[in-house]
């Protein structure tokens, strides 16, 4: 399928409307300006500025570490380069969970701050009220179900989640309770692909999936596990479409050859 460009601005609305018309929606994440502008102009149709900048920008072993400020430095790199697509950001760890009037105000920062357009939570029911207090403020928020990466040290691994009946039933439910809270989308991280088609069918809002199977309405991934810069990390839902990692490490290999051996800088390349 051709990518439209000639969309000047894809809002909530334009997935909303992506979802009825049985168009998938294509989702990945960006965390500076060059890669940002690289993405976008590729006809992404959404940008999430994702606390895996924790794991991928600053080498943490989860996401729990980055800070509001940190993402707010992201978000604004990202949205300097977004001309067309929709930027999403999450909030991150500490700044929602358990005080609505704290997601509210961590909320207005990143979009006053950034200039995003829409805000990330991880949990269903358990942060209805936030979702519903930073709506009331005029903020899009997407939801975030299934493997919570922000819930690790609760779930105590990153295996697939939800393959238990109690579970399974949960998510039905938080599913629901995200769309009426307001919601206009919902990722849902690695969860069975069965049980990803019955909640997206259930909706009236776009599911976006990560090892979610192929029935979600749109699909998400981490742009350096797609383009093959995180050496070695390769879960069964990524397909790796370059070997970035190996490209650029040739690369560097190659100047530093050049380097010693005084073939670089050339008279051409000299003043």
């Amino acid at each position: 399928m051709s990518v439209n460009t000639q969309i000047k601005r894809i809002t909530t609305n334009t997935l909303h409307d992506m979802k009825a018309r049985g168009e998938r929606i294509a989702m990945l994440t960006a965390y500076d300006y060059s890669m940002a502008r690289v993405v976008d102009d590729a006809g992404i149709d959404v940008i999430l500025v994702g606390d895996s900048a924790s794991n991928v920008m600053a080498g943490h072993e989860t996401t729990l570490p980055i800070t509001l400020d940190q993402m707010i430095y992201h978000a604004a790199s990202v949205v300097r380069a977004a001309a067309r697509c929709l930027v999403v950001v999450d909030l991150p760890f500490g700044t929602y969970q358990g005080n609505s009037k704290e997601a509210l105000h961590s909320a207005i920062r990143i979009m006053k701050e950034s200039g995003a357009h829409a805000v990330k939570l991880e949990g269903g029911e358990e942060i209805r009220e936030s979702v519903e207090r930073i709506i009331t403020a005029g903020i899009p928020v997407m939801g975030h179900l299934g493997l919570t990466p922000q819930s690790i040290h609760k779930f105590g691994t990153y295996t697939v989640r939800a393959k238990e009946e109690a579970e399974a039933s949960k998510l039905k439910q938080d599913v629901i309770a995200l769309q009426e809270a307001g919601c206009f989308a919902i990722v849902l991280e690695k969860i069975p692909a069965e049980l990803a088609r019955e909640a997206t069918a259930s909706l009236k809002i776009p599911t976006i999936g990560i090892g979610a199977g192929r029935y979600c309405d749109g699909q998400v991934l981490v742009i350096h596990d797609m383009i093959g810069l995180n050496k070695g990390f390769k879960p069964r839902f990524l397909r790796q479409y370059l070997d970035m990692y190996g490209m650029m490490n040739d690369a560097v290999k190659s100047y530093v050859n050049d380097v010693k051996s005084s073939d670089f800088p050339s008279d051409k390349e000299q003043y």
